[in-house]
C-alpha cells in the first residue's frame, strides 16, 4: 500500500494529510516532493497530519527529519499532528519526539504557528 497526500489550507497554514505508509521508495519520495513543492510556492507553515499513517520505516523517519530541517533552513515551521501510537512510540524510541513540535488536535496546532 502506498502513501496518499492531500493538501489543504487553514488560516494560512498548509496541512498535508498523509495516509498509508512512509517507507523507502514511493512514500518518502512523495513526502519530500510535497514539502519541496510547498516551499517553492512560499508556503512555510506546514503541518503534517499523520493520523492515517500506519507505518513508518527508517527511511520514512529520515524523510521526516529531512523535511523538518529543509523547512527550518528556509525560515519556515513544520509540525506534526495526530500521531498514531505506533508512530508516537517510534519517535520516542529514536529520541526524535523532542525534536518535532507535536500536537494532538488541529485547532491548537494551527493556533501554535506564529503569525
Amino acid at each position: 500500500m502506498s502513501m496518499k497526500v492531500t493538501t489543504r489550507q487553514v488560516d494560512g497554514v498548509t496541512i498535508l494529510d498523509l495516509s498509508g505508509r512512509i517507507t523507502l521508495g514511493e512514500g518518502s519520495v512523495q513526502l519530500r516532493d510535497a514539502v519541496r513543492d510547498l516551499l517553492a510556492k512560499g508556503q512555510k507553515q506546514i503541518l503534517l497530519n499523520l493520523g492515517d499513517v500506519n507505518y513508518i520505516d527508517s527511511s520514512g523517519i529520515g524523510e521526516l527529519v529531512s523535511a523538518f530541517t529543509t523547512v527550518h533552513n528556509q525560515g519556515g515551521d513544520l509540525k506534526l499532528l495526530n500521531l498514531t501510537k505506533k508512530v508516537h512510540d517510534l519517535l520516542q524510541i529514536t529520541k526524535l519526539y523532542t525534536v518535532f513540535d507535536i500536537k494532538d488536535d488541529e485547532a491548537s496546532a494551527i493556533a501554535s504557528f506564529a503569525r
